[in-house]
């Protein structure tokens, strides 16, 4: 195309030329748009994927708390001198093992007092025993009065009770000198130890370690109170799966729900569970917060399609569907549940139709598309 300046098209104005100018440029656009052609509607380039039907499970998801299903505060129960820490910090203890062991020797010589005074009470009823026999035959033979032959019965009988509270202080002294030497009364972690050797313990007192029991542990959480009648239908079909996973991901931990609160909290509108995790390799630990997934049953023959395809707009939730001429069609849906990256399309969408992943921003209802290679962008 050859432009006509626009200093040319002044001086023929001038010159009387002005229209020949105009003309020679008219046939030059004119040229130029022959030589073009018409242009056609532009493609945009989406990503898209095709809805498919599969077996979805209900699962509810919520932020739980991991808890020790058993916590012992290990205290003494006599006073005296710590005289060995068989644990350390952070160790794994089993049920029976020693831990700590108190100076026995005060409580070994109480015991040995009280043994003593037992055997010498027990002399003394023997006695009181053979006199209330051979009174027995002088009363009758009213040698001694009655009245005499009552008290020496009375003395015999205080003798048995002395010789019964003898063999209780017998068996107190003989518990104490068993409490200076503490055990684990479960298996589990050790904590902190705030006391060493040679300390000063005090009966009752402060606790020398806390023992935690890390199989199994208990996840609570709380759901929705709208969601309580589905979680009891699912409890008396049958025991309700329940997954945790720890924040750094991986893989889940398996558990089954144990317990369900019997009050809603007015406060939250939620009520308070939990499960049971065997957590046999010690993937969660108390104290940790896990997402955790009740598993209520499974939804068969369901409409699933990414999440990404799903939008929102004024009209309620919608998906684009490319049709078979590579136009888009916009369509409302209902969504249910999701897992993993899928939406459920509970209806406005059937197995095998193509949604678009990605690229909404640049269409429109009736646009042409060329689908692109890969996964859509998150």
């Amino acid at each position: 195309m050859t432009f006509t300046p626009l200093r040319a098209i002044r001086r023929a104005a001038l010159t009387g030329a002005l229209p020949a100018a105009l003309l020679a440029l008219t046939l030059g656009a004119c040229s130029e748009k022959g030589a073009r052609g018409p242009r056609g509607p532009e493609t945009v380039p989406v990503r898209a994927a095709a809805a498919v039907q599969k077996d979805v499970p209900i699962l509810i998801h919520a932020v739980g708390h991991v808890e020790s299903a058993k916590t012992v505060e290990i205290k003494s129960r006599v006073t005296g001198t710590l005289e060995r820490i068989h644990i350390r910090e952070g160790q794994t203890v089993r049920t029976g093992m020693v831990l700590f062991e108190i100076d026995p020797r005060p409580y070994q010589a109480a015991l040995a007092e009280a043994r003593a005074r037992l055997e010498r009470d027990r002399a003394m009823a023997r006695k009181a025993a053979e006199d209330v026999r051979r009174y027995a035959d002088l009363v009758e033979k009213e040698y001694i009065t009655r009245e005499q032959y009552a008290a020496i019965v009375a003395g015999a009988e205080s003798l048995d009770a002395t010789v019964k509270a003898e063999e209780a202080a017998v068996e107190s002294a003989r518990l104490d000198l068993e409490y200076c030497t503490l055990r684990s009364p479960l298996e589990g972690r050790t904590g902190d130890l705030p006391v060493k050797e040679g300390n000063l313990v005090r009966a009752n007192d402060q606790a020398l370690v806390v023992v935690k029991q890390v199989r199994p542990v208990f996840v609570a959480f709380a759901v929705p109170e709208r969601d309580l009648a589905r979680v009891r239908r699912a409890m008396a079909a049958g025991p309700v799966p329940v997954t945790a996973v720890p924040p750094e991901g991986g893989e889940p931990c398996q558990g089954t729900l144990a317990f369900v609160d019997n009050t809603v909290d007015p406060a939250t509108g939620t009520i308070r569970m939990k499960a049971t995790m065997p957590n046999e390799d010690d993937r969660i630990w108390p104290g940790q917060f896990v997402t955790a997934s009740l598993t209520l049953g499974t939804l068969p023959g369901a409409v699933v399609a990414p999440a990404q395809a799903v939008q929102t707009g004024q009209q309620g939730t919608f998906v684009y569907v490319v049709k078979g001429d590579q136009s888009v069609e916009f369509r409302l849906v209902k969504t249910g549940a999701s897992l993993d990256g899928l939406v459920v399309l509970e209806e406005g969408l059937a197995p095998g139709e193509i949604v678009v992943t990605d690229g909404h921003l640049r269409i429109v209802p009736g646009s042409k598309v060329t689908i692109l290679e890969g996964q859509a962008a998150p």
